[in-house]
């Protein structure tokens, strides 16, 4: 099909002149983008999800209780170059995630011109999430790349009926069915599109289609031997578990998010394209009438889902497979919008839109970029916009391995001893980093949301494999900056129900404690069934406590009682300090009745229970007036603190 519409710029005057400028600029564009993600992907430590897939590809299989096998298998043979470095681990997923804006003129070069198609590639890097890809090493990356080449082959196939591209077909989609349960929506468009475009329901007594439609089948056989030997558990998660399937109003904001993450004008110019694409597939045009069928089944899947299923995955990165099949024909969509425009307005408001448009998309492009790398320049950054702002993810886990490996050295320096974690991508890092070959976690909470827990179950990773290491000493990490301390005091109790005396051996905290992790050290794993053994020893449970007044924003004059009560289970509190700006400010009277407390959050074990409360009458005058950030340290008797109770309060006297 060749371009009709009018000239609208001397590029299209001139078309050696357009295509030289959009040649350069794609060149440009695609290099300054290929370099930021190669600089990215060495300086961030592996994502949770990344770090998981990489856990995955040690452990051979076709499936897993998360995927199929394309992705573990992608970081897996991208590891074996250079194990634990992070650029080997997502080297495959770069070259695919790079390779996409030549899949798009692959696809575009029969259904367009070549200076359309060039500037369909062009567009597609001022696709931010789409520019992004290739950085991470995640499932999204060979989806995309299988979905175009099945999309490209599945369009020759039809066009040509030549059996090389209805193989190919097949054997793309087939490789999309391994990586993912979303590239079900490409296979199932191209159903639809035979189904509802008369002039192809012909292809239904090609044997060609369905020989290409057995080869795709053979995608299916992972899926479904993993379902078939694990009671369906990754079907039941990504299809009822992972999802609320209640109403929720914020998801009538889909359209919103999505404008805003794809860039307004880029979002309206794909609306438009939709429209025009509805006209000629309605006058019979193949071309048109398929790559609508790909795009708009994704979009309605999520835009319709979005109010009753994962609102995060869903108004994020999900619809980008409905983006994708668009940039074939945005660029003639851009022409039309362009001539309308300068006709309806002026001719120099269409030009302004048609260069902001690329414009405000690839700066949409190079600020995700540049978001995620953040994470790499955690302390630089931090001194313009302060702790607890930036993301740690991806960060903070190289120092983090050092520090444990020299922990490991100092404290048992005879034996090895096992590693458990609270969390699996704790765990997963331990293994990355090559500091242990047995270690496990105690995770039941993000394994279980994830939808991860059956594969660590399967692997005997989790709490049912401390059976096995009975006599084996432990060292116990928690990340307590995830950890909310009811969150740790459960982790701990599980722990202390497999091991000997437990005590806490180090702290490590790191960002200004935005990133901080716990270690505890055991004796040995013991017999759990032995609750006598366990009940022997003191459980290093975090302390608790709150301020019960002032509260928040409160106003204080004159002398103020500041009252509220801590306790620590197994252990006790040993003192209770005042802190004033993050400074110890005085000790606190500690010991005072509280029956209410023991009864409300259910004291078993604080040796000094049911003397749990503290209080201190505070002299404001020896204060200037002003705002104050007010706190407590609770020291416990293994001389242990933890604060708790932070709030700003006002002295005005």
């Amino acid at each position: 099909m060749q371009d009709v519409s009018p000239p609208i710029s001397p590029l299209d005057k001139h078309p050696g002149l357009g295509r030289s400028l959009t040649i350069r600029l794609l060149l440009i564009s695609f290099i300054l983008i290929l370099l930021i993600k190669i600089f990215l992907a060495v300086s961030l430590d592996l994502y949770s999800d990344e770090i998981f897939y990489w856990q995955a590809s040690t452990n051979p299989a076709i499936a897993y209780s998360d995927l199929p096998f394309v992705t573990a298998l992608l970081i897996g043979l991208g590891s074996s170059l250079d194990p634990g470095n992070t650029l080997a681990a997502r080297l495959l997923f770069l070259i695919m995630g790079s390779s996409l804006p030549l899949l798009v003129y692959w696809i575009s070069r029969p259904l367009s011109n070549q200076q359309q198609a060039l500037e369909s590639s062009l567009l597609m890097l001022c696709l931010p999430l789409a520019g992004f890809l290739g950085l991470l090493a995640v499932p999204d990356v060979p989806l995309l790349f299988f979905g175009l080449l099945s999309i490209g082959s599945f369009e020759r196939a039809l066009r040509l009926n030549s059996f090389k591209f209805w193989f190919a077909t097949g054997l793309f989609v087939g490789l999309g069915l391994s990586t993912h349960y979303r590239f079900f929506l490409y296979p199932a468009a191209a159903i639809l599109f035979l189904l509802l475009f008369k002039p192809e329901r012909r292809q239904w007594k090609n044997p060609r289609l369905w020989a290409s439609m057995a080869i795709a089948c053979l995608g299916l056989v992972p899926i479904l031997w993993f379902n078939l030997s694990n009671q369906l558990s990754s079907a039941s998660f990504y299809f009822v578990n992972r999802h609320p399937w209640e109403f929720q109003a914020s998801g009538l904001l889909h359209v919103f998010k999505q404008a805003g993450l794809v860039t307004p004008l880029l979002y309206l110019l794909f609306a438009y394209t939709v429209y025009r694409l509805w006209l000629r597939a309605r006058q019979g045009e193949r071309g048109p009438a398929l790559i609508l069928s790909f795009s708009l089944l994704n979009l309605l899947v999520y835009l319709v889902l979005a109010p009753w299923t994962d609102a995060t995955s869903t108004s994020i990165h999900w619809p980008l497979s409905g983006y994708f099949p668009l940039l074939i024909f945005a660029p003639w969509s851009l022409r039309v919008a362009y001539q309308h425009i300068a006709d309806s307005w002026s001719t120099k408001a269409a030009r302004i839109i048609l260069i902001i448009t690329p414009i405000l998309g690839f700066t949409g492009t190079l600020i995700a970029l540049f978001g995620v790398g953040s994470q790499a320049f955690q302390m630089p950054l931090q001194q313009f916009i302060g702790p607890g702002v930036l993301s740690n993810k991806m960060a903070g886990w190289k120092e983090f391995s050092s520090y444990t490996e020299e922990l490991i050295a100092r404290e048992f320096p005879n034996e090895k001893p096992l590693l458990v974690s609270d969390n699996y991508y704790t765990l997963a890092q331990i293994e990355f980093a090559q500091l242990s070959d047995n270690a496990l976690t105690l995770d039941r909470d993000k394994a279980v949301r994830d939808g991860r827990i059956a594969q660590y179950e399967i692997w005997s990773k989790e709490e049912s494999g401390m059976a096995a290491q009975i006599g084996n000493p432990v060292l116990f990490i928690t990340e307590d900056s995830t950890l909310s301390v009811i969150d740790k005091t459960e982790v701990m109790e599980r722990l202390c129900h497999h091991v000997g005396q437990l005590m806490q051996a180090d702290v490590l905290s790191l960002y200004n404690g935005d990133k901080k992790f716990s270690y505890y050290k055991a004796d040995a794993v013991i017999d759990s069934s032995n609750m006598q053994s366990y009940q022997s020893f003191p459980c290093p449970y975090p302390a608790r406590g709150w301020i019960d007044q002032p509260s928040d924003g409160d106003s204080l004059s004159g002398e103020f009682s500041i009252s509220g009560w801590a306790f620590n289970e197994d252990i006790g509190v040993k003192e209770v300090f005042l802190l004033i700006d993050g400074v110890r400010y005085s000790s606190m009277t500690y010991g005072g009745h509280r029956p209410d407390v023991m009864e409300a959050m259910s004291v078993r074990s604080d040796p000094g229970r049911p003397a749990l409360g503290f209080n201190y009458n505070l002299d404001t005058t020896q204060f200037s007036n002003g705002e104050f950030e007010l706190a407590i340290e609770i020291v416990n008797q293994k001389d242990i603190s933890l604060l708790y109770g932070e709030r700003t309060i006002e002295i005005a006297n």
